[in-house]
Formats: structure tokens, C-alpha cells, sequence
């Protein structure tokens, strides 16, 4: 991931389906080897967190947070806790 922006690191619940977390766990084995026995040692939610980070880098999010157009008719879940 390209790390030319000042980042901070939050950490949230996102939500995604689970066809995208099949497809970067498989890939994410794709390139990695297996140990000794044949298992494979990949910390699966740091690969989901490098994924959408790197997304949300390449595909302009500060521009989408600054449009407020963005904010309407967003669903706040637990809204009592925000």
C-alpha cells in the first residue's frame, strides 16, 4: 500500500459480503506458503484491513467524505452509541 498520505489507523465494523472475504482469504493463500506441515499462517483480518485501506487510498475516499451529498439517507446502526 502506498503510504505518500499522513494515515491514522480506526478501527470500525465494516461490512462486506462473504464472497469478498472467501476471495481474500483464497488469494491471500495464493501467495503465501504453506509451513512444514502444510498449514497455512495468514492473519486473514489484517489482509481484510490492508485491502480496504488500500481501496480506500486508491480510490479517492477523502474526496467521497468531502462531498455531503455522500451523507444523506445514511443508516446509523447503534446510533446511541456514536
Amino acid at each position: 500500500m502506498a503510504a505518500s498520505k499522513d494515515t491514522i489507523t480506526v478501527r470500525v465494523n465494516v461490512e462486506i459480503t462473504p464472497v469478498s472475504l472467501k476471495t481474500i482469504v483464497e488469494n491471500a493463500k495464493k501467495s503465501a506458503e504453506p509451513d512444514q506441515r502444510g498449514v497455512y499462517r495468514i492473519d486473514t483480518a489484517g489482509k481484510v484491513d490492508e485491502m480496504i485501506s488500500q481501496f480506500l487510498l486508491e480510490k479517492d475516499f477523502e474526496s467521497y467524505v468531502k462531498d455531503t451529498k455522500n451523507y444523506k439517507d445514511l443508516a446509523v446502526k447503534n446510533s446511541g452509541l456514536h
